[in-house]
């Protein structure tokens, strides 16, 4: 296979171990495109193989785990319809943390001219716009969103343009003047968590909220959302849960009948039709997810991305790493 030149990729070494390296870089396979990247965001899923966890094994791939990419297309392997050189596209890959990586044509969605100039990780676009539609949030309901990072903030602002009354819950002041930004009518600083339920619970009367999404991936958090739900409500799961086992009150659970979403998809062409929905929400002018993207950093420096997703310093709600 024809070698398509040089490239700079990140190389995970170990926790908090990351090396910047030059490789050759191969022609796209059959039914490949090879993409030359702009950026990648940093998703916080993406923090323990920072952090390090017995179940990771070092080195990682170069450009590993990066996975939110965008870029214009470079090379086209063959067989591959419907894009060109030159196409700005986002993909769903596995190796963005790089100045190029591979993906084949259904992982691929062309960025319209409305964007031009503008950062368009689709991936974690995509996963906001997934998760709302799964939480089914109607004109009218009470919903309550737990942890305001990026994907709190993006799914306030869904919830509130479905004309749906949201208050969000968060333990960072910014976070909070965020989502208030985002549309939130009641903004609620998460200290002790029975009286910050509390507080949130008066606000609907004790009734509970017919939707609420845990954002945050923490028991903590978990047991929050699970106590704001109302009877008959949904409880939504978006928080990525990496750190052990949970536990949960089934009892409770069962008495109340909540419907209990896990909204995590796994189905590529799902995270296709979600980059496409977020393309056209964004096009249209009902979303602006611009200000989410609150750090950069050259590829040089993405450790220094990965110590601000740690540390979440103050303004901090999204970092992407930009490769040229």
């Amino acid at each position: 296979m024809r070698m398509a030149g040089c490239s700079r990729a990140a190389r995970f070494r170990g926790p908090r171990q990351i090396d910047i390296e030059e490789c050759d870089l191969r022609g796209p396979r059959a039914g490949e495109a090879l993409v030359r990247l702009e950026g990648s965001g940093v998703c916080g899923s993406n923090l323990p193989v920072w952090e390090g966890r017995p179940w990771f094994q070092y080195p990682l791939e170069p450009g590993t785990p990066g996975h939110e990419g965008w870029g214009v297309i470079q090379q086209l392997g063959e067989g591959v319809q419907g894009f060109a050189v030159g196409d700005r596209v986002a993909l769903l890959s596995a190796h963005a943390y790089a100045d190029h990586d591979f993906a084949t044509a259904e992982s691929l969605v062309k960025l319209p001219q409305e964007l031009a100039g503008r950062p368009f990780p689709g991936e974690p676009l995509a996963c906001a716009v997934n998760i709302f539609k799964r939480s089914d949030i109607q004109a009218g309901q009470n919903v309550a969103i737990v942890g305001i990072g990026f994907l709190g903030a993006a799914l306030t602002e869904l919830a509130v343009q479905a004309g749906a009354r949201v208050v969000a819950l968060s333990r960072r002041q910014f976070a909070l003047d965020v989502a208030e930004a985002c549309g939130a009518s009641t903004a609620i600083r998460l200290g002790d968590a029975c009286r910050s339920a509390q507080e949130a619970k008066a606000l609907v009367r004790d009734k509970g909220y017919e939707r609420v999404i845990e954002c945050v991936g923490s028991q903590e958090a978990l047991d929050i959302a699970s106590e704001l739900a109302a009877t008959r409500g949904r409880l939504v799961i978006a928080g990525y849960h990496q750190d052990g086992r949970r536990q949960v009150n089934l009892q409770d659970w069962n008495w109340r009948g909540l419907d209990v979403v896990n909204a995590h998809e796994r189905d590529p062409a799902q995270y296709r039709r979600g980059m496409e929905e977020a393309i056209e929400l964004v096009v249209s002018g009902q979303w602006g997810p611009w200000p989410l993207f609150t750090h950069q950093f050259a590829l040089d420096d993405i450790s220094e991305a990965f110590t601000s997703l740690s540390h979440r310093p103050e303004g901090f709600l999204k970092a992407l790493v930009m490769c040229s």
